[in-house]
């Protein structure tokens, strides 16, 4: 299968496209590299190569907001007789605080170029789509309540807001096109981790805005201390509890996804992607500090706004209808960071 992949020299992009090559597809990859680095795609070309995978990929430095660049992939692939199938859309601004400051700049980059993206793929009758959305979305429903698919969607920032905006659109798109598209959203969690190999990861531009990679700063001595907003949260030793996932199998959950909707002349699959196991920060760091045998200092300060205490995923429906069950644990989330970073202190070159 021929996939397009929006944002694929992400973290989350990376992943999926190993992944996704792993399995004989050939990618077309879409990257605007304003929060990603071109080196991660030769590092993606190294693994590639290293694992003896066959598949091929080709990437395309472009905005999803120019519709005549979306065209134009499109249009070549078709030319080629090898025409983009489906496509994993995983490009947007993700930083809470930023959406904050920069409403309208998230609303423009996140929402008109998934509408850009939308408008191309029925032109080119490529109606297969895979969307990578949010727990963000959800309103908190209370002290280790899961949330599962039908939790009430109520976002308290715009990062969020235009992940339900998106959903949207999506599910109109599915209305209005009975018996065409085939759509799966995944809302996801908290992905952390990295390859095996340690030659791909997680490297954010500027300060970090999650816990994990604020870890893997504070363990390699780039940051002096851990900053943990909030000591009193209502949780079993005071800090927030959020659902880690790592991000190979949130990686393998994309492409399963995308092969159940290729069972169905038309299909909407809503499904959370976690592992429905929460950990505190605490939990966090201390299984960090004690499986990677490093120092972790750390200090507590208030909490942020729109943070909540408990933030888990209720992940049946994804196991039943994917087949799906996350396989690394916690430790392996950890030791995978930790191996990463050692081999990259700095992160990808720059």
């Amino acid at each position: 299968m021929r996939i397009l992949i929006t944002g694929g020299a992400g973290y989350i992009g990376t992943h999926t496209a190993i992944n996704l090559l792993e399995n004989g597809n050939d990618l077309e990859i879409i990257d605007s590299f304003i929060n990603s680095y071109p080196a991660a795609i030769k590092r993606l070309n190294y693994l590639k190569n290293i694992l003896k995978i066959d598949s091929k990929f080709n990437i395309h430095n472009g905005d999803l907001r120019n519709q005549k660049f979306l065209e134009k992939i499109f249009s070549d692939s078709k030319k080629s007789n090898n025409p983009i199938e489906a496509v994993i859309h995983l490009a947007g601004l993700k930083s809470v605080g930023d959406s904050i400051r920069f409403p309208e700049k998230y609303w423009d980059f996140n929402v008109n170029g998934s509408i850009n993206l939308f408008k191309v793929m029925e032109k080119y009758e490529c109606r297969n789509i895979v969307f990578s959305s949010s727990a963000t979305i959800y309103k908190y429903q209370g002290k280790e309540v899961l949330l599962d698919e039908n939790s009430v969607i109520e976002p308290t920032n715009p990062y969020g807001q235009t992940k339900a905006e998106i959903e949207k659109i999506l599910q109109d798109i599915n209305k209005e096109n009975v018996n065409k598209w085939r759509i799966s959203i995944l809302r996801y969690f908290n992905p952390i981790g990295a390859h095996s190999s340690g030659l791909i990861g997680e490297d954010p531009f500027g300060e970090p805005n999650n816990l994990f990679p604020a870890i893997i700063k504070v363990s390699s001595n780039q940051t002096r201390e851990l900053k943990i907003f909030g000591y009193d949260w209502p949780t079993i030793d005071g800090t927030a509890v959020r659902d880690y996932i790592h991000v190979m199998d949130l990686a393998k959950a994309h492409y399963l996804a995308l092969l159940k909707l290729m069972e169905f002349e038309s299909k909407l699959l809503i499904l959370n992607i976690g592992t429905g196991i929460g950990t505190s920060v605490l939990d966090l760091v201390n299984t960090f500090k004690s499986i990677n045998k490093c120092d972790i200092p750390y200090s507590f300060t208030e909490r942020r706004k729109g943070d909540f205490p408990y933030v888990v995923a209720d992940n049946k429906m994804a196991e039943k209808i994917l087949n799906w069950k996350p396989r690394n644990t916690i430790e392996d989330m950890c030791i995978d960071g930790w191996n990463w970073i050692k081999k990259n202190p700095s992160g990808y070159p720059k």
